[in-house]
């Protein structure tokens, strides 16, 4: 394996260690409508943080990695929907 393909694969990595989360308080907003507790300042940041690693490897060369960096702002994406859709419900 090259530098360059080592370095793909840690950053796979990183991002798959990320990703495992954001499902999981997704299953547990759906089950529980319950969503206190979650900051929607941070999850705009990581979202934000994951546009940036879009763009960069748009940029730098568009490869499989970029699929994970959708994958992660599609699932953040779709908890804060949560965090708004049921916190206006508790109001």
């Amino acid at each position: 394996m090259t530098t360059q393909e080592i370095s793909l694969v840690c950053e796979a990595l990183m991002l798959c260690c990320f990703a495992i989360s954001w499902p999981i308080s997704i299953a547990k907003a759906l089950k529980t409508k319950v969503v206190s507790g979650k900051s929607p300042v941070f999850m705009m940041a990581i979202i934000i943080g994951y546009i940036m690693g879009i763009i960069h490897k748009i940029l730098d060369g568009f490869n499989w990695v970029t699929y994970i960096y959708m994958f992660n702002t599609l699932v953040v994406s779709i908890d804060l929907y949560l965090y708004f859709h049921y916190s206006r419900k508790r109001s």
